[in-house]
C-alpha cells in the first residue's frame, strides 16, 4: 500500500496544467474513451492518386493506381462522415488525383489502342521490310518510303 509520502507517485502540477507533452485525457467526455482518428484510407488515397498523376502515362499508373485512390477516397470520405477519421479533405483530394489520373490514362490507352489498330499492319509490315533489307541504305529508304505512303493514304 502506498503513502502519501511517495511524492513521485503523487506529482503536482501548477493550476491548469496537466502533465507535460500534452497526455491524452482519460475519457472523451460523457463516459466514452477517446478513440485516435483512423485517418490511413484518406492518406492512402492522396499518395495513390498523387502516383496515379504522375504514372498516367502508363496503364498500370494511370488506370490501376487511379481506381485504388477512388476506392480508398470513398472508403476514406465515409470514415469521416462517421466521424472515425478528421481527414475528409485529403480523401476528398485522393479521389480528384485518382480520377484525374485514372481519365488521363484511359484516354492514353484508347488513343495508343487506336493508334496501333489503324497503322499496326503498316507497322508489322515495315518491321518486315526492314528485316529483310538488312543494311542496305537504299532499301531501307524503300521501306521508309513505302510506310509513308502507306500512312499517308490512311
Amino acid at each position: 500500500m502506498s503513502t502519501p509520502d511517495n511524492r513521485e507517485q503523487y506529482q503536482q502540477y501548477p493550476a491548469g496544467q496537466s502533465e507535460p507533452f500534452g497526455a491524452p485525457p482519460a475519457g472523451g467526455g460523457y463516459g466514452q474513451p477517446v478513440v485516435a482518428p483512423r485517418n490511413g484510407f484518406g492518406v492512402t488515397a492522396l499518395v495513390l492518386g498523387i502516383l496515379a498523376l504522375v504514372l498516367c502515362w502508363t496503364v498500370w499508373g494511370g488506370i490501376v493506381l487511379g481506381v485504388l485512390a477512388l476506392i480508398f477516397g470513398i472508403l476514406g470520405v465515409k470514415r469521416a462522415n462517421r466521424r472515425e477519421a478528421t481527414n475528409k479533405g485529403v480523401a476528398v483530394s485522393g479521389i480528384v488525383t485518382g480520377s484525374i489520373g485514372l481519365v488521363i490514362g484511359v484516354v492514353l490507352v484508347v488513343l495508343v489502342g487506336s493508334f496501333f489498330a489503324m497503322f499496326g499492319s503498316q507497322l508489322g509490315d515495315l518491321q518486315d521490310c526492314l528485316k529483310q533489307a538488312g543494311s542496305d541504305q537504299a532499301q531501307v529508304q524503300q521501306c521508309e518510303q513505302q510506310f509513308s505512303d502507306g500512312v499517308q493514304k490512311r
